[in-house]
């Protein structure tokens, strides 16, 4: 089933749907402002809207708005460069941008006007495309992955898949009701379905602090004062997290804070989990439920609950896809995007080649690795090492680097230079690399090594042997993460 906003307004009317602490609206409320939006963005025949902004009310209007009026949005990360930025607007043809930043405009470089926007949190910003957008028809949301090379690849999917997707969590969860605490961005797609959609399905009430209350500074730093009082002021049943958020709660159990009695499920996912460390959540307290997924199926393939869980594997599959295992690489179809935007080549898969290896069996999914070199951070952020190594090597007297940070919460990495270069240059060299990446793609740490030290571990054409260095500096690395830095 197709749902729409105004189906839900009607069912569940007057309960509350949403509040950011200041403001609190009813189904119906939220519907009339949606409604209100979506006949302006109607009258303005327009095609394609850009939304850049952290969470809020007004996020979710625009979002629900869009679906109304079958306009394609596409939510921006606030953390995007401004590279970033201009590319996703260029790939999705947008032609208004509602941002929170004011001078976005001006640092866009790209031919722009402004306009009044209904919303005040927004500046409205018209923007004339450089060329048509390629898209597959039936396109209602362009999500943006982070861009393991830099470059973000912009996945298209219907309206009818997420909600599929939302409906699929709204019954396995089984919650009657929920109160919901949003921590995630709004942009990331787990947390616009189901942290939005599936709520709303089941009447349940939507959460949506401001960065500042929820403690979430950029893409990987946290305020974690900030974000445990915000879990405690508002009493949730539900959150989502990523593994780096999962490791917070456990120590601060660990060093005295109490959950909320009323929590009842925390899901998380994003990246990998510690089975180590779900044991200990489980023996802190803490409902706890790994999941899968991937934006090009929607966000959410497997998952486990309170009722059906197995230790070690990250869920049961969502009633809505299959999941098979071709080669040992999990392969889903039933909950397929509509391909990548610009790149017609991609447009309407039957399945989706995941890139990762697993097992299946019994409806049951165990992710065992990548199977490329990808790595993906505790903050669920995918990163190619090549990407950041490449950045790092621009410099004549660069000699090696590896990048590492596979399921950790910041980069780090192994280089080597040329011995004119003392270690307080080669710090302001890596700061001023650190200056043209995302955060979370910049290098925290790093270990300086000479380039004999790294020549057994170099092939002829000079790759360097990537399992072969982490097993040979396994204690340095070590370091990097759990004790003193090399450089920082």
């Amino acid at each position: 089933m197709t749902y729409t906003f105004q189906q839900l307004a009607e069912q569940f009317a007057d309960r509350p749907a949403i509040t950011d602490g200041d403001l609190q609206l009813s189904y119906q409320q939220l519907y009339e402002r949606v409604q209100a939006l979506s006949e302006t963005f109607s009258a303005l025949q327009l095609r394609s809207i850009a939304l850049h902004g952290g969470n809020s009310i007004d996020w979710v209007v625009v979002d629900l708005a869009c679906q109304q009026a079958n306009i394609v949005l596409q939510p921006l990360p606030p953390f995007f460069s401004l590279s970033q930025i201009d590319a996703c607007l260029e790939q999705a043809g947008s032609q208004l941008l509602l941002s929170e930043d004011a001078g976005l405009a001006s640092k866009l470089q790209q031919t722009v006007s402004l306009m009044s926007s209904q919303i005040a949190r927004y500046h409205a910003v018209s923007i004339t495309p450089k060329k048509p957008a390629q898209l597959p028809q039936g396109t209602a949301k362009i999500t943006f992955t982070s861009g393991s090379t830099g470059n973000p690849k912009g996945v298209c999917l219907t309206t009818e898949h997420q909600w599929r997707v939302a409906q699929s969590l709204a019954t396995v969860t089984a919650l009657n009701q929920p109160k919901h605490l949003a921590l995630l961005p709004l942009s990331t797609l787990l947390e616009n379905i189901a942290g939005v959609y599936s709520p709303l399905l089941c009447g349940g009430m939507v959460i949506v602090p401001s960065e500042q209350q929820r403690g979430m500074l950029g893409s990987s730093k946290l305020d974690h004062k900030a974000l445990l009082a915000c879990i405690s002021q508002w009493q949730p049943n539900s959150i989502i997290m990523i593994p780096q958020l999962l490791l917070l709660l456990v120590n601060a159990c660990l060093q005295g804070w109490q959950p909320p009695a009323s929590l009842q499920f925390v899901a998380v996912g994003g990246g990998k989990v510690s089975p180590t460390m779900l044991a200990q959540a489980h023996q802190l307290g803490l409902p706890v439920y790994e999941g899968y997924g991937l934006s090009e199926c929607g966000s959410v393939v497997a998952l486990n609950t309170s009722t059906q869980q197995v230790d070690g594997s990250v869920g049961q599959v969502l009633p809505h896809c299959q999941v098979n295992v071709v080669n040992n690489e999990v392969v889903v179809s039933g909950a397929c995007h509509l391909g990548y935007a610009g790149v017609p080549s991609s447009w309407y898969p039957q399945q989706v080649h995941t890139g990762d290896l697993g097992q299946c069996r019994n409806g049951w999914l165990w992710i065992n690795g990548r199977s490329k070199n990808l790595l993906i951070s505790s903050f669920g952020r995918n990163i190619s090492p090549e990407w950041v190594e490449s950045e790092i090597m621009a410099e004549p007297f660069m000699r090696q680097c590896m990048v590492l940070g596979d399921a950790e919460p910041y980069l780090s990495a192994i280089v080597s230079c040329s011995e004119l270069v003392d270690n307080v240059q080669l710090a302001s060299y890596m700061a001023r690399v650190n200056q043209q990446l995302p955060d979370y793609a910049q290098v925290w740490h790093w270990l300086r090594v000479s380039p004999a030290q790294l020549a057994p571990f170099t092939t002829a054409n000079g790759r360097l042997k990537r399992d072969a260095i982490l097993s040979a500096f396994a204690d340095q690395i070590a370091a990097l993460y759990h004790g003193e830095s090399a450089a920082s």
